[in-house]
């Protein structure tokens, strides 16, 4: 994407430029990941009992481990050794325990959403139809570094499954009810059996309004609630029985907010909670959506 700096209303392009060294890369995210991907930093080329290395190993804010490698060349294959490193870490759950309570992280882990995350300059058809047609998801991040030091993230658009593989399900069927679960699937309906009539209503009137802002938000439903995000979550919905609960990616005292709709959830003391970010909301009526939404739209543009 071309990016323009607009300075007495003249327009000068930004002109991407290389990391000095590869491992810059690497150091650039692993120094900024809470800043970048709202995850904790764990361990730098965390080594495994079969010999290879974990690039960065860290867990997000709702307990999710995340195995983090870079392509920094074409000939890299990241989506492999992701698996490969998430196949090991499922099995070596104690070690990451360890490893948490050593860096003094309290959270509790959730080891039904693991994540793998790839972080690139571009990837080739290959990569692309690799994390396609994979039963679990696999985060492609691509990275864009530009003049005057700017970072520009996004996540590559993908559909998962676009073509049959009933033959190959019917095959491996009696082999995968023995395999393992590498990543649990939550569904927005099980999400909607929580709430109420009106609701389920509201909030997919909600719903509708927050894709409608970019063809490349996804939808994310995990464990405890919904989330939408571009390369990062920028709001996550939990499904009450009677309200919605809204977390707003947005550090505390950044927000705008003349009526008063959100919570600061850091200050004057800090709350415990489940989603990302520093605010929180409830929706409950549906007069209240726009007012709400115009919150949402805030937070999307805050982390685009």
């Amino acid at each position: 994407m071309a990016l323009f700096k607009i300075q007495n209303q003249i327009v000068k392009k930004f002109i991407t430029k290389d990391l000095d060294l590869e491992k810059n890369l690497q150091s650039l995210f692993e120094n900024n990941l809470d800043e970048i991907l709202n995850i904790s930093f764990l361990a730098h080329e965390y080594s495994t009992s079969f010999g290879g290395r974990i690039d960065t190993l860290g867990i997000d804010r709702n307990g999710s481990p995340c195995i983090i490698e870079y392509k920094k060349n074409q000939s890299d294959n990241v989506i492999n050794q992701g698996l490969s490193y998430l196949r090991w870490l499922l099995d070596h759950k104690a070690d990451f325990e360890i490893l948490c309570r050593n860096k003094k992280i309290e959270i509790e882990i959730d080891w039904d959403s693991p994540r793998v995350i790839c972080i690139s300059e571009s990837y080739n058809k290959f990569d692309i139809d690799t994390a396609d047609i994979l039963p679990i998801n696999v985060e492609l991040l691509r990275y864009r570094i530009y003049d005057n030091d700017i970072l520009y993230i996004e996540s590559e658009n993908y559909q998962k499954v676009k073509i049959s593989t009933s033959r190959i399900i019917k095959k491996g069927e009696k082999q995968r009810e023995k395999s393992e679960v590498l990543q649990k699937n939550y569904t927005i309906n099980e999400h909607l059996q929580k709430a109420s009539k009106e609701i389920q209503s509201l909030f997919l009137k909600l719903r509708e309004k927050i894709t409608s802002l970019d063809k490349d938000i996804i939808e994310e439903p995990k464990a405890k609630y919904i989330a939408y995000k571009i390369s990062t979550n920028f709001v996550d919905i939990v499904l009450l029985h009677g309200s919605l609960k809204i977390f707003l990616n947005i550090k505390s005292g950044e927000l705008n907010d003349p009526d008063v709709l959100a919570r600061d959830l850091v200050k004057p003391k800090p709350v415990g909670h489940w989603g990302n970010g520093d605010y929180e909301m409830k929706l409950e009526k549906a007069e209240e959506l726009d007012k709400v939404f115009a919150l949402i739209k805030q937070s999307y543009d805050y982390n685009k």
